[in-house]
């Protein structure tokens, strides 16, 4: 496997570890913190820690004037929209749950991807999509069994989804032309800039806040925001957005696995086969995987910070 690509695959690993930590944080921090300014403050922190690296890096401009609306739109609907979704979804679904309905997105970017953006619909793809989500269902069915699973809570983590899934469509064809972290960086400033109303009562929340909260909410921004949505930029560059959005299969189980280890959300034996389903149609989904159809100067790099610099932007 070239250089280039074990990089790639070991990015959309760190992701989904990352992402899936998110589910935990989330319902940590939701006892102290409303959904809209826990929000703001998970953007906050990542804004900050992107600007400092994008400054170090170099990478303050802006990209080519036509792919400034998808870079707005993404961050309004992926980084504010999602997050508001998510966070009030997940005070009435457990982090498994969540992390299960969430999971429809990756069906969303395979139906997407191959209308929008012309990857096809590969029989590989889709089957495997179709076991993953099978197993995302087992375990949502294992989650829900000793817990009350509010409606309003189920569609607000399906509208996450879908936010979801428009948001990663919106990105892919960018990263042909601007650097995965300059698109993170201008998609997540944009995103808190949208849930800016929210500082009033963020300010009064965090003044009550527990110290446990606090600390998970600057984690939240720095690992599965600054870090996580960076290292999926570098990977998505590097293959189809409906193969990407299949590895997401994987965080439903591991968000399972870590709401049991620090919340104490013990999971039921059938979660536990819904897992190795999840595993089998990951590796499913992915078999045969090439290098995308379009990489852009993206596929230049060596290592996620590089990609993150490199792509000299046709357009840029």
């Amino acid at each position: 496997m070239p250089r280039t690509d074990r990089l790639a695959l070991a990015a959309a690993a760190v992701t989904v570890l990352l992402w899936a930590s998110a589910f935990v944080g989330i319902r940590a921090a939701a006892e102290d913190l409303t959904a809209g300014p826990l929000a703001l403050g998970r953007l906050l922190v990542a804004s900050l820690v992107l600007t400092l690296v994008v400054l170090w890096r170099g990478e303050a401009g802006l990209p080519e004037r036509r792919d400034l609306p998808a870079i707005a739109l993404c961050g309004v609907v992926w980084f504010g929209l999602y997050n508001v979704a998510l966070n009030q979804g997940e005070r009435s679904v457990d982090a498994g749950t969540a992390a299960m309905l969430v999971n429809l997105g990756p069906l969303l970017i395979a139906l997407l991807a191959g209308a929008v953006l012309g990857e096809g619909f590969p029989r590989a793809l889709l089957l495997g999509c179709a076991v993953a989500f099978a197993g995302t269902v087992v375990i949502g069915a294992g989650s829900t069994a000793s817990r009350h699973a509010d409606l309003a809570g189920v569609a607000l983590c399906v509208g996450a989804a879908v936010a979801y899934a428009v948001g990663v469509t919106l990105q892919k064809p960018l990263l042909a032309r601007t650097s995965a972290l300059r698109i993170t960086w201008l998609a997540c400033l944009t995103g808190t800039v949208v849930l800016l109303p929210f500082s009033a009562v963020l300010v009064r929340e965090t003044g009550d806040a527990d110290a446990g909260a606090l600390a998970w909410t600057v984690y939240l921004g720095i690992f599965p925001t600054a870090v996580a949505f960076t290292t999926w930029a570098f990977a998505l560059g590097r293959t189809t957005a409906g193969r990407m959005g299949a590895t997401t299969y994987l965080v439903p189980p591991l968000a399972v696995l870590l709401g049991w280890l620090l919340l104490d959300e013990v999971p039921a034996t059938i979660a536990l086969a819904g897992g190795a389903l999840c595993l089998a149609g990951v590796a499913l989904a992915r078999r045969g995987s090439g290098p995308p159809a379009a990489a852009g100067t993206a596929a230049a790099a060596t290592s996620p910070v590089a990609a993150a610099r490199s792509a000299p932007p046709a357009a840029s």
